[in-house]
């Protein structure tokens, strides 16, 4: 879901440009899942339900969805991160980010995540019940932004601006899809999906006007 890409659950005190690489982590899947279905790796179905969650039947995942994937590509997130800063605490925590992606979907998802390609498919249905999945949303989201306004301050205006109007637009785009109609067809799906990407930019560019509070 979109709303995981929210702050994180952190400790990277000592990060730089942490609200991008966590936005860029935790949503890795979501960012590359578009891009597969539009090339036709991965495939899904458009169903007619009452229920706004399960108008989605998620075909085929044999790279974006499945943990083994995911864990791998945290490897690679971990690596790059500590190349970068030389923090092997915060790599770790970016690392984790990736593959967490999965064990949060596995709670909502009805049974169509994948442990790894082609293997047994995990999910606990949560989204059959539509107070239950906002309320499992909401308060992990919120959860984020207390730890996120906790560990940082704002540079300048734009810091306090451009972090704010993310979380708007975040909201927004979330609570819009609820009531709003089914996607057309999959290729329209995956071109809005695309739309996700601008959230990665975004957050590295809050990162150059926020400020991480030191340890007292």
């Amino acid at each position: 879901m979109i709303v995981q890409s929210g702050p994180g659950l952190l400790g990277m005190r000592h990060a730089s440009y942490l609200f991008g690489w966590l936005v860029f982590a935790a949503q890795f899947a979501d960012l590359l899942w578009p891009v597969l279905l539009l090339a036709g790796v991965e495939s899904v179905e458009i169903t007619k339900n009452q229920d706004p969650l399960l108008r989605l039947h998620f075909v085929r995942y044999p790279i974006t969805h499945n943990l083994s994937t995911e864990a791998l590509f945290g490897v690679f997130f971990a690596a790059l991160y500590w190349w970068k800063t030389k923090n092997t605490r915060s790599a770790l925590i970016c690392g984790l980010l990736v593959p967490s992606h999965w064990i949060l979907d596995v709670i909502v998802h009805t049974p169509d995540l994948p442990l790894w390609p082609g293997g047994p498919v995990c999910g606990l249905g949560a989204w059959r019940s539509v107070p239950l999945s906002l309320t499992l949303e909401v308060l992990p989201f919120a959860a984020g932004i207390l730890v996120y306004t906790k560990s940082t301050r704002t540079k300048d205006r734009v810091g306090r601006i451009a972090f704010w109007a993310f979380l708007g637009v975040l909201i927004a785009g979330y609570a819009s899809s609820l009531p709003g109609p089914p996607p057309k067809d999959t290729h329209s799906l995956a071109c809005f999906a695309l739309i996700l990407w601008v959230f990665v930019p975004w957050a590295f560019w809050i990162d150059r006007h926020r400020l991480v509070k030191k340890a007292t």
